[in-house]
């Protein structure tokens, strides 16, 4: 039975892991402990799923309460994906978040996920790369 707890004081070398577990891991800077660590502790609303004692989902999130909620990890567990779990993340993300949009960029491999449980593309996203110079 999986279990959602919310907060974000969680055991580093758990979320770690949990990272390395997915498809997201990759692209977060897991060897950089320190920056790991600030990246949990800053975020305002992660909510967590829990299968027994082990971490198998993650939603770390910014937000306002008021306007929008930008999703910056979806992370659930390879072992433990097509449970429904990522999106009960996203729902209790969005309840906890007061009922606001939520904008993510997608993962690779997540870009047909997302349409499925009813966001739509926005084709006018932009990032700016950490290092890129802004002209």
């Amino acid at each position: 039975m999986i279990t959602y707890r919310l907060g974000n004081d969680l055991e580093l070398d758990a979320v770690i892991e949990l990272y390395r577990a997915t498809t997201l891991g990759p692209r977060r800077p897991l060897e950089e402990r320190a920056r790991v660590a600030a990246m949990l502790r800053n975020a305002n609303l992660v909510i967590t799923a829990w299968d027994g004692d082990l971490l198998v989902g993650i939603a770390r999130s910014l937000t306002d309460h008021s306007f929008v909620t930008y999703l910056s990890d979806l992370a659930v567990r390879e072992s433990h994906q097509q449970r429904g779990i990522g999106r009960e993340l996203i729902r209790r993300t969005r309840e906890a978040s007061g009922g606001i949009q939520v904008v993510l960029l997608s993962a690779p491999q997540a870009v047909d996920f997302y349409p499925r449980i009813g966001f739509k593309r926005h084709d006018s996203a932009w990032v700016l790369p950490s290092g890129a110079p802004l002209l």
